[in-house]
């Protein structure tokens, strides 16, 4: 079996990649698509990235949403939002697929917010042990703040 030559990038170029996938998403409202399924809405500010979790996640929607969050780590972002503020439903394999984005945001020693958990989702991650890993913000910009960026309303067209 042949093997993949991975090259690891160095900060600066880490930093330098994630600018560019930012700015050729315009730094507005992208969608990162798998062939055939929903698109995941993302969207980069410097070097984080939020990404929108959607309306119900299941395993289908997860999986998705675990994509993206991956290739965003793998692309240099050093912290990822995911926003649930359309998120009325998170059934339990959703959960398990979040574990595996805690997991990864661990390994790339990336920080990871959940921003905008409605109650009743909040008190589930509260129950299945999930917010003794990530921080969960009310909102975006409560998610930049304890990154320590800026917020959402101030964010810069270069």
């Amino acid at each position: 079996m042949p093997r993949r030559l991975v090259t690891r990038l160095s900060r600066v170029s880490e930093t330098r990649l994630c600018a560019k996938l930012c700015r050729v998403r315009g730094r507005s409202s992208g969608m990162a698509e798998s062939a055939g399924t929903t698109p995941v809405q993302a969207r980069c500010i410097g070097r984080v990235t939020l990404i929108y979790a959607g309306d119900y996640l299941n395993k289908l929607s997860g999986e998705r949403v675990e994509r993206e969050c991956k290739r965003q780590l793998e692309a240099g972002c050093r912290a990822l939002v995911l926003n649930f503020r359309d998120t009325e439903l998170v059934n339990s394999i959703g959960v398990s697929i979040l574990m595996g984005v805690i997991d990864a945001a661990q390994e790339s020693s990336a920080q990871l917010i959940f921003s905008d958990v409605n109650n009743h989702t909040k008190d589930l991650f509260d129950l299945l042990g999930l917010t003794r890993h990530v921080s969960i913000a009310q909102d975006e910009g409560e998610a930049l703040f304890l990154i320590g960026g800026k917020s959402v309303g101030s964010e810069s067209a270069s």
